[in-house]
């Protein structure tokens, strides 16, 4: 049996899958394989998040019940690695005696020197100023699309925020290793790239900025589509504003959070700027692009918000009008500036209360926002099949929202052009657009083609015919 199969289990954002990927790829370097089957495996690896309490939570309920594994005997090493790793340290063991290692985000990446040299003890590496991913092999979890982490880190201490404390201060990718990369990645049929980071935008390598970086990307790969995730109100320059309106490659899809609709509370949360700046640069983007998605991240009930902070918040979304939210309550994370500074006053249950209010305002916008899409065609990269229906394919339209419709299996890893036809508040339905024969679609094209009988596709990447058996 093979001594060196690995398994990861992870939690938490992209950012995370990110790290699990770049993680696997120090491990194959090293000889190991990976093995979808933990009860085999000789290295299970739990990469964890503590942005929320929950995300812990869970992340220590999988590591008791891998407690089992450690019972049948063969040689197996339990490590935590990531934020929780972080912040928690050997709270992790001894709360999970089980734990053979915890490396903190600076850590993680050496996990199989560390495994080389460990000692028969538990051990634990939280050390910040250890880390270097530049020569990590580019790892994806799909033949056709693909994250790439161009900083890590914040230099931001929101008050609510674990991360700062948890990730360190921002690191830069080198760009020309970032465009390298994106080459790389390009050549083996990767069509679409998120660029990764904690505050993607305030990206620097001492002579490119953000803007110059996915410039750069769009004019020296084959790349097709590139997006990024998540970008700082801060950050958001008139230079990026202006590069969704002129490079097609670069899709209409910001995500960019407001996190209050209430000056006070931006204010308490160390937010630097008030939401009549955010409103203006929503207005700047919408004028510069006016098919582009806008989504968002608001926290509700965090500390001394009163009904009228509340409401601020509810006529921001109604002014706003975002495509998507992700919405949540205030909860309390040790180590932050919240935890430290200010006391969690509001009742969980209003807490609950304005969080399913504004969740049911932003079902109807999004349901309003979906409805403006019917009769358009969508240029969607095709990425599976619908959980519900294998006869039904599922894809990512331009705007980042789902699109499901009927087609064969060849189209998966290839951008076709769908006509929407029905919409609800979460997801796009319709059909492959029968346009002119050879139209190869990118970004967003408009329905002035009329109908006919040539249906339009593009070939499938060369991993992918691989991955399928098909040459």
């Amino acid at each position: 049996m093979n001594s060196k199969l690995y398994h990861i289990i992870t939690y938490g954002c992209q950012m995370n899958v990110a790290d699990s990927q770049t993680l696997a790829g120090c491990l194959e370097k090293s000889g190991y394989q990976a093995t979808e089957d933990e009860d085999i495996a000789n290295l299970i690896i739990v990469n964890t998040c503590s942005v929320r309490e929950k995300a812990e939570e869970r992340a220590f309920g999988r590591l008791g019940d891998l407690k089992r594994l450690k019972k049948k005997g063969h040689n197996l090493n339990i490590a935590v690695v990531g934020c929780m790793a972080q912040r928690l340290g050997a709270r992790i063991i001894d709360r999970i005696p089980h734990v053979d290692l915890v490396l903190g985000t600076d850590r993680m990446f050496d996990l199989p020197e560390i495994l080389e040299q460990k000692e028969s003890i538990p051990e634990i590496h939280t050390e910040f100023g250890h880390e270097n991913i530049d020569d990590a092999p580019a790892i994806r979890d799909t033949p056709f699309s693909a994250y790439l982490t161009i900083t890590r880190g914040c230099n931001n201490y929101c008050t609510f925020c674990i991360v700062p404390f948890v990730r360190g201060r921002e690191k830069h990718h080198p760009a020309d290793h970032l465009v390298a990369q994106a080459a790389e990645l390009a050549s083996d049929g990767v069509i679409e790239l998120t660029l990764l980071g904690q505050n993607v935008n305030s990206y620097r390598d001492g002579k490119v900025d953000f803007p110059g970086l996915m410039q750069r990307i769009a004019n020296e790969t084959d790349i097709q589509r590139i997006r990024y995730t998540s970008p700082h109100p801060k950050d958001l320059s008139l230079r990026l504003i202006e590069l969704h309106a002129n490079e097609p490659k670069v899709m209409p899809h910001v995500h960019l959070p407001l996190q209050s609709g209430s000056d006070r509370i931006l204010q308490k949360m160390a937010r630097p700027y008030l939401y009549g700046h955010y409103r203006n640069m929503v207005k700047k983007l919408r004028a510069a692009t006016p098919h582009i998605a806008i989504t968002t991240d608001v926290i509700v009930g965090f500390p001394t918000e009163t009904e009228l902070d509340f409401q601020m918040t509810l006529d921001a979304f109604e002014e706003t009008q975002f495509d998507s939210a992700f919405m949540f309550h205030y909860s309390v994370r040790e180590g932050t500036r919240a935890w430290k500074e200010i006391e969690d006053d509001i009742p969980y249950e209003l807490k609950i209360e304005r969080l399913e209010r504004l969740i049911e305002l932003q079902k109807k916008i999004s349901y309003h926002k979906n409805q403006s899409t019917l009769g358009k065609i969508q240029d969607t990269l095709v990425d599976g099949f619908s959980r519900r229906d294998n006869s039904i394919l599922k894809g990512k339209t331009p705007g980042g929202k789902t699109a499901l419709f009927a087609g064969d299996e060849k189209l998966i890893g290839s951008v076709v052009p769908v006509k929407i036809s029905q919409a609800d508040s979460w997801t796009l339905h319709g059909s492959v657009y029968r346009g002119s024969e050879g139209y190869r679609p990118i970004g967003f094209f408009k329905p002035e083609i009329p109908d006919s009988v040539a249906e339009s596709t593009v070939g499938i990447p060369p991993a992918l015919r691989k991955a399928l058996g098909r040459g």
